[in-house]
């Protein structure tokens, strides 16, 4: 809590350090400021969002693991809405009932891997949303800050060219810019890439169990519905 608090006062006090006759600085600020903001909303966001999905899924797994049948967890599956392992049993279990209702039995197995599948593919689409941003803002950053920092360089020794003589009050407006531009920049980075990595390794081992649930749902179908 102690870093988040001096990572805030140091972006509320950034203004202060830039001036508003310098538009480039003060642009490359902003624009750390705000790939910073969005970035930890949508990390705040994705957390929540993941908890609720591995929270409705154990729930969704042991109903479908207890239930006596397909058509009384389809029924029981719209409770869970959270869990990509309902979207994807309501994939799977809507290819199988028209199979039953056409031909009376199950005709095409493959046919239902590939409904289980792209049920599969939306959900994990579904977890990625917005990922994008947090990779975006950890490759672009660094980048952004480093832009800064060269640019309050060659403010320094402007500043030092105009006076003629190196002095704190030459050198210190520049070099400023040029740190708080390297922090910003490293700020906003560090922690989405962090997440990034985080979030995408918990969304594959979703997509793990998504497959393992794909065959059980098979295999339970078969016996459902074998002749």
């Amino acid at each position: 809590m102690t870093a988040l608090f001096s990572y805030a006062l140091l972006q509320i006090r950034l203004l202060d350090l830039i001036s508003l006759e310098k538009p480039i600085p003060l642009a490359v600020l902003v624009f750390l400021l705000i790939f910073s903001l969005l970035s930890w909303s949508v990390i705040f966001s994705k957390w929540i969002l993941l908890r609720r999905v591995r929270s409705s899924d154990r729930s969704f797994l042991r109903a479908f693991r207890k239930s006596p049948g397909l058509d009384a967890i389809a029924t029981a599956a719209g409770n869970y809405r959270e869990s990509p392992l309902a979207a994807v049993f309501e994939f799977g279990y809507e290819e199988a009932t028209r199979q039953i209702k056409v031909s009376g039995k199950l005709r095409s197995k493959p046919a239902i891997e590939r409904m289980l599948q792209v049920g599969m593919s939306q959900e994990i689409s579904r977890l990625e949303h917005r990922m994008n941003w947090l990779a975006t803002t950890a490759s672009v950053c660094p980048f952004v800050g480093l832009f800064g920092t060269v640019w309050g360089i060659i403010e320094a020794f402007g500043a030092l060219t105009t006076m003629g003589a190196a002095s704190l009050r030459a050198v210190g407006p520049g070099i400023a810019d040029a740190l708080v531009a390297t922090a910003m920049g490293l700020g906003a980075a560090i922690p989405a890439a962090i997440y990034y990595n985080h979030f995408g390794h918990s969304i594959k081992a979703i997509g793990v169990r998504m497959e393992e649930f794909a065959m059980e749902f098979l295999n339970l179908a078969e016996r459902a519905y074998e002749e």
